[in-house]
């Protein structure tokens, strides 16, 4: 149900689910094959089975994925050092993308242990988001959980923090442009790595990190100042990075005419997998007959058209989407993030063609191979801007967070 800006009672969750119970751990899937000698798909009976298939599969690899991941937290060896305690910090992007994901799947299958996991994260960090840039989409990421514990468990204390620091913005909105210069002298403060556009959503990333999080707070506080904000901003960064030539997003201004090795633009997986997954969950929350819906829609459609022409042949889409062979091994967290944004679009009769549904299928058998039989999540280029090398035994929480959400839509597929 899409919201009205009213305030929000606490809203139950799903029970009674079809397979296993909600919280208990299923059965591991036999191990997956090698990405590079992967089997030909097996022919299925009926369509009927094949969408029961599936189903089963999302739930099996959701739960294993999430719990997996839950479970490493205290023990992130596997993560790059220079990014380890970032990813240890729940307020932090890297471990508040997980959440996204989590929370999705939490909703479309009701897993209370999931829940209450999240519930105790949040209460332990007292709702708090970070503070020392305070206008940094990164850092308003761990706020889209804040406000959907507090619409499902009906503590509005959840979304307090949040609200005042949005206050707080709208009181001091920043005053820049959207180009990414490398100078970060600002009378802001030299906080802002890449630059002072970053005061705003100047970069692809910022679209799913932040947007949401404001559409959220006015959902469940009654009042659309907050989104009416970030309805601007979205559309500002949106018609500034956003190529219609393509159908792809440019990570930051530095891209516009930046070339890869085969003579075609720059279009980061991940950067382009960020703001897909962004434009649908920016969708589910709009209140009915928002004068925005119908534009967002239309963007989606014109993504998702870039998007189904670049699925590589093992159903992954590449680090570099136009140069394939800039890196020529899977990535996930892309592949999650626009699995999950075509799913989204075939469930919701916006994709109607047999392509799209195709490609979804093929999205998912390639993110079901690069879940191990424990749920750890391979494939995932680390934390970067750019289409950069990955191995397989690279991971990274928000790759999983990518793959929940994947799976939030599959578990619904009936195709």
């Amino acid at each position: 149900m899409r919201k009205t800006f009213t305030k929000c009672a606490a809203l139950p969750l799903a029970i009674g689910l079809a397979l296993t119970g909600c919280n208990k751990q299923v059965a591991e899937a036999p191990a997956s094959q090698p990405v590079a000698e992967s089997a030909p798909v097996e022919v299925v009976e009926t369509a009927a089975s094949n969408a029961e298939s599936i189903r089963q599969s999302a739930y099996d690899i959701a739960t294993r994925a999430g719990q997996w991941q839950i479970e490493q937290f205290g023990n992130l060896h596997y993560i790059p050092e220079s990014h380890r305690a970032k990813s240890e910090n729940p307020k932090f992007w890297i471990q508040a993308a997980f959440y996204i994901g989590l929370t999705k799947w939490t909703e479309t299958v009701g897993n209370q242990d999931f829940l209450a996991y999240m519930d105790k994260m949040a209460k332990e960090q007292e709702y708090g988001l970070l503070t020392e840039r305070p206008y940094h989409a990164d850092d308003h990421t761990i706020a889209q959980t804040y406000v959907w514990l507090a619409e499902q468990t009906g503590n509005k204390e959840a979304y307090k923090p949040t609200q005042q620091h949005f206050d707080w913005i709208l009181a001091n909105k920043p005053n820049v442009g959207l180009e990414m210069l490398d100078s970060t002298a600002s009378g802001h403060g030299e906080v802002h790595q890449e630059g002072n556009c970053q005061l705003r959503w100047c970069w692809a990333d910022a679209l799913y990190m932040a947007p949401r999080s404001w559409l959220m707070l006015s959902n469940a506080t009654g009042d659309p100042k907050y989104f009416e904000y970030a309805d601007s901003e979205f559309w500002a960064a949106a018609d500034y990075l956003f190529s219609d030539e393509y159908g792809l997003f440019f990570r930051d201004s530095r891209y516009f005419d930046m070339k890869s090795d085969n003579g075609e633009p720059v279009f980061w997986g991940r950067g382009n997998g960020w703001v897909f997954a962004a434009i649908p969950l920016i969708i589910d929350e709009l209140p009915e007959g928002h004068p925005s819906r119908d534009r967002y829609i239309e963007l989606y459609k014109k993504n998702a058209a870039g998007l189904l022409k670049l699925q590589t042949a093992e159903g992954y889409w590449p680090a570099s989407l136009m140069d394939p062979e800039k890196v020529k091994t899977p990535e996930v967290s892309g592949t999650g993030f626009i699995t999950y944004g075509l799913a989204w679009g075939v469930n919701n009769g916006i994709l109607t063609d047999d392509h799209a549904k195709e490609v979804v299928e093929k999205g998912w058998a390639a993110l079901e191979r690069a879940v191990e039989p424990s749920g750890r999540v391979n494939w995932v280029q680390h934390v970067g801007k750019s289409p950069d090398p990955v191995k397989k035994t690279d991971s990274q929480l928000y790759g999983v967070g990518a793959v929940l959400l994947a799976a939030s839509e599959m578990y619904k597929w009936d195709k």
